[in-house]
């Protein structure tokens, strides 16, 4: 009887014209987009100078969307990308928002709150819309979060102003562990969602060349270098 079910159904099928249905496509993860930068929306970039989504050491972005505000993250990293919204530049009692690579390689949005240095997982989530991907030893992520909600210790006002905490670092089955670096990056100043910049940090590799000091014996050097010694 099943067999002849599914004969009558092929038969249907193919005079009709409509096949089996299938699975809706999956929309790939779009990719970030830096030139937006500082014109409709903020961003923070880690590492080399010149680097984009792709290549630096670590990079967020945001910008609000009505009664939301969209947040982008990218680390080079195989575990987790977080950003921390502090009321001063110390770990410590800060909303943070994860984007962590789980064993079964997808990559799910998580909320903590930081307790000393220790970051406790949060069951209440304000994410929303979330979406991430891992490719080329990378985590990148996009969510939205309400710009208001209601008073409460573990989540934060973001038409307030905070500073900004960026950390990347390994997982261990879809568990965050300590931070890649010893003393991850940090806004120099508080962020206002109201303002869009494009701000570069370098990382520890390209930090001891940046000072003046480096910068004039680096010129010193040159100089003695083209004139030749006596």
């Amino acid at each position: 009887f099943l067999v002849l079910v599914f004969y009558l159904v092929m038969m249907y099928s193919d005079y009709t014209g409509y096949p089996f249905p299938t699975a809706p496509p999956v929309d790939p993860f779009a990719k970030i987009r830096v030139d937006d930068c500082g014109k409709t929306k903020g961003c923070f970039r880690y590492g080399k100078p010149g680097c984009n989504a792709d290549t630096c050491d670590y990079f967020l972005s945001y910008r609000r969307i009505g009664a939301d505000v969209e947040f982008e993250l990218s680390a080079d990293t195989d575990g987790w990308v977080a950003v921390g919204f502090s009321s001063d530049k110390k770990m410590g009692g800060d909303d943070v928002m994860a984007c962590v690579h789980d064993d079964n390689g997808r990559v799910r949005i998580h909320h903590f709150y930081n307790v000393g240095q220790w970051a406790k997982e949060i069951q209440r989530n304000p994410a929303r819309d979330e979406e991430g991907v891992f490719e080329n030893n990378r985590v990148t992520c996009r969510f939205k979060r309400p710009v208001y909600v209601p008073r409460e210790e573990t989540i934060v006002d973001l038409h307030l102003s905070w500073y900004y905490l960026f950390a990347w670092g390994p997982a261990i089955q879809g568990s965050i562990t300590r931070h890649d670096i010893d003393s991850p990056p940090v806004s120099e100043r508080v962020v206002s969602i109201y303002k869009y910049e494009d701000i570069f940090m370098p990382s520890a590799a390209y930090q001891t060349f940046s000072s003046p000091f480096c910068l004039l014996l680096i010129v010193a050097l040159t100089f003695y270098l083209l004139m030749g010694t006596p």
